[in-house]
């Protein structure tokens, strides 16, 4: 079976993006570099929503940077209801209907695993329906207040979460990897 692993970057209070932010929300360093292409140089299929993908589609499709290239030779799938294909990104496909089926059927595929990147909204229905595996929060040292956008948990539904394992990437940023509690075995 599958595993789906969603990523979220969010501010220290909860904002996946903020007024005049930049990428990274500033905190670009080399152990985040270094996570980012060790995180993308894995076997993966990666899962987004239509935002998402008309937002990296957009950047992603021509630039020439490393994570770029390789996202194009990567297996893309974007839940959408509204999208119909042929996508312009390469490798991309659409996959519509029943959120919990499709992704049930996906899951229960033979293959690499299902990666998310954003897609706050996908994220949340994911979780409500407890299809996330681990949920991995890469936390950087920022309080948005009154200019963060996105917020990161907003209309989600009480879930108990296991700290499964920490890192510190540049001395400042902490990335919580988190797998639901009703997946978790306790003695």
């Amino acid at each position: 079976m599958r595993k789906l692993i969603a990523d979220l970057f969010v501010s220290l209070d909860g904002f996946a993006s903020g007024a005049d932010e930049k990428a990274y929300f500033g905190y670009d360093g080399p152990d985040l570099s270094s996570w980012i292409q060790r995180e993308i140089s894995q076997p993966q299929v990666i899962l987004m929503g239509r935002n998402t993908y008309v937002i990296l589609a957009g950047y992603s499709a021509t630039a020439t940077d490393s994570a770029s290239v390789r996202m194009r030779e990567l297996p893309k799938l974007v839940f959408s209801n509204s999208l119909d294909e042929p996508l312009t990104w390469s490798n991309t496909k659409v996959i519509a209907g029943n959120l919990e089926q499709q992704i049930r059927l996906l899951k229960q595929q033979t293959g690499d695993p299902i990666r998310i990147f954003g897609s706050l909204q996908l994220v949340k229905g994911l979780m409500q329906l407890g299809l996330v595996d681990r949920l991995r929060l890469l936390v950087f040292p920022l309080i948005l207040g009154d200019a963060g956008l996105e917020p990161i948990y907003a209309g989600f539904q009480r879930t108990a979460l296991h700290l499964a394992e920490t890192q510190t990437l540049d001395s400042r940023l902490i990335l919580l990897e988190y797998e639901p509690e009703n997946d978790i075995t306790r003695d």
